[in-house]
């Protein structure tokens, strides 16, 4: 029902905006999911390995709409990316600056993805928490991307990585995938 919703205020808002809306064939009604695949550069599959960190709970956007291949390529410097190039990886929304660095992620998500879901990599190393991870306080460790609350927790964090990695890799799976959102 809420699908159903949603698809009828996305298309509404479509059609005032004066863009033509998308037609179903006649007979067949059209879901958020059907609005929302269109937009989708690619859809890599697969189901959540551990909770992702999103801005709200039901939002599907990873990374806070960072490009996750941007840490590794260039100068390094994370930048946001754009909806065009959209990859869903494990049910999660990666947005990219460039089709090349979306092409990047489609090989090898798992390399690019934020480790911990994108949750603070000391939260969940030393306390076992999920706390929020800002995408511009990061860390590059063996290949693989940190990310930290605040400047000031990653100088916590940064203090004894190879601990906390080892600690954070043992609790973070033991979180459900909405547990940050509970109510």
């Amino acid at each position: 029902m809420k699908k159903s919703l949603f698809a009828i205020a996305l298309m509404a808002t479509v059609a005032a905006c004066g863009a033509p809306a998308a037609e179903a064939p006649e007979g067949d009604s059209m879901t958020a999911e059907a609005v929302t695949q269109a937009a989708v550069y690619a859809d890599l599959g697969g189901e959540p390995a551990g909770p992702v960190y999103r801005e709200a709970k039901g939002d599907t956007l990873a990374l806070s709409g960072y490009d996750a291949v941007s840490y590794f390529v260039g100068d390094g410097v994370p930048v946001e990316g754009t909806e065009e190039y959209t990859v869903r990886f494990e049910g999660f929304d990666y947005r990219f600056a460039s089709e090349d660095n979306a092409k990047a992620f489609i090989e090898e998500p798992s390399k690019y993805a934020p480790a911990y879901g994108g949750y603070c990599a000391w939260a969940i190393g030393a306390n076992d928490a999920l706390a929020p991870g800002d995408p511009e306080v990061y860390e590059i460790v063996d290949g693989k991307l940190y990310l930290n609350f605040s400047e000031d927790v990653k100088e916590k964090w940064v203090v004894d990585i190879p601990g906390f990695i080892e600690t954070g890799d043992v609790n973070y799976p033991a979180h459900s995938s909405d547990e940050h959102y509970q109510d």
